[in-house]
């Protein structure tokens, strides 16, 4: 155990939300979106006109389509965010472990949400930072470097379906027995 200190631990449920921030708020438009869509494509088709009907069509399903992945990827996210967390907890802050969340903006969120938990946040942005992540690099680093990433098997694996990931350590009752 490489953790002298264990700060407050929040509830699960509030790392879910920090973790998946711009995922959630990404829900809501995506909700959004559909239901002004899917007014949009009744009145397209109460006026009987093909071409806005398959328009607005395309649109509310894309949109729709969407809620669902985005549900999967705060679900794919929440899975990084609690294997993080175990390594950092166990094995301290190393290269190696936050290398493995480099990759885009969510993993690196999770990824800062569970060294924040930890108390080890500045050496994780840290990392970031000296390893060229900017603020502004929301598009993942394998979108730009493999425009076919798709088809790939593993693309869909590890951002959509994630296995849930049991965490090794209760935190909140380790944190419990060291106050008591």
């Amino acid at each position: 155990m490489k953790i002298p200190y264990l700060p407050e631990q929040p509830p699960l449920y509030r790392s879910y939300l920090r973790v998946g921030k711009l995922l959630h708020w990404s829900l809501l438009l995506f909700v959004l979106e559909s239901c002004i869509y899917w007014y949009l494509l009744i009145r397209a088709i109460e006026s009987e006109a093909i071409l806005p009907i398959v328009f607005w069509a395309f649109c509310f399903v894309f949109s729709f389509v969407h809620i669902g992945l985005v549900i999967m990827d705060g679900w794919s996210r929440f899975q990084d965010y609690k294997r993080v967390k175990d390594l950092f907890f166990i094995h301290g802050f190393s290269y190696r472990i936050a290398s493995l969340y480099l990759n885009s903006k969510c993993q690196r969120s999770a990824a800062i949400v569970a060294a924040e938990e930890l108390g080890m946040k500045n050496e994780v942005i840290r990392f970031f930072k000296d390893y060229g992540v900017k603020w502004y690099h929301y598009i993942p680093y394998f979108m730009v470097r493999d425009p076919f990433f798709l088809v790939k098997k593993a693309f869909w694996e590890r951002t959509f379906l994630e296995k849930n990931y049991v965490s090794k350590i209760d935190y909140r009752r380790l944190q419990l027995e060291r106050f008591s």
